[in-house]
């Protein structure tokens, strides 16, 4: 087996090792919506906020051009790239939740856009999607009794916010 480094000039962590880091598209509210999820979620921070050098297609010399952001310790960047771009759901961000009430917290700051509900899943104000899920789901989806599984994945499928008690009644009848 051939090891390969890709490029010498790679981000690194604290610890030294390359790490990929998701950058998020944004129309100008990259900051705002940086703040908001840093207000959110434990272990999460600015890291840097840079100003545009030079006017840019989107943007004046001195605009927010990135923002560089911790969330649960893991880094991401939010770019103002201008209208160009929207999220989706082909993207969207797991927050695993010990118990309902976190479920219930998390749904209740994100959820912006009840259209979009589904499973488990919410979009924010900015449009990004969200997967707000107990991991009690994970280990029920997985039990081996594969009919009591079938029957937690039948009740989720119903759900727009995830219910452990639901979900664990599920497993039990």
């Amino acid at each position: 087996m051939q090891k390969t480094i890709a490029s010498s000039k790679q981000p690194t962590t604290v610890k030294g090792t390359s790490t990929i880091t998701p950058c998020l598209w944004f129309d100008g509210q990259a900051e705002e919506a940086a703040k908001f999820y840093v207000s959110l979620f434990p272990d999460s921070h600015i890291d840097q906020v840079v100003k545009a050098p030079a006017d840019y297609p989107s943007g004046k010399k001195g605009d927010v051009l990135a923002v560089d952001f911790t969330l649960m310790g893991r880094g991401f960047n939010g770019l103002n790239g201008g209208p160009h771009f929207k999220f989706n759901e082909a993207v969207s961000f797991t927050i695993p939740c010990g118990d309902q009430a976190e479920v219930d917290r998390y749904w209740k700051v994100l959820s912006a856009v009840p259209e979009a509900e589904q499973c488990g899943w919410v979009k924010d104000r900015y449009g990004l999607s969200w997967q707000i899920v107990p991991t009690k789901l994970y280990r029920l989806l997985a039990d081996p009794d594969r009919a009591k599984a079938g029957r937690v994945m039948e009740a989720m499928l119903k759900m727009k916010k995830l219910d452990i008690a639901a979900l664990e009644r599920a497993a039990r009848t």
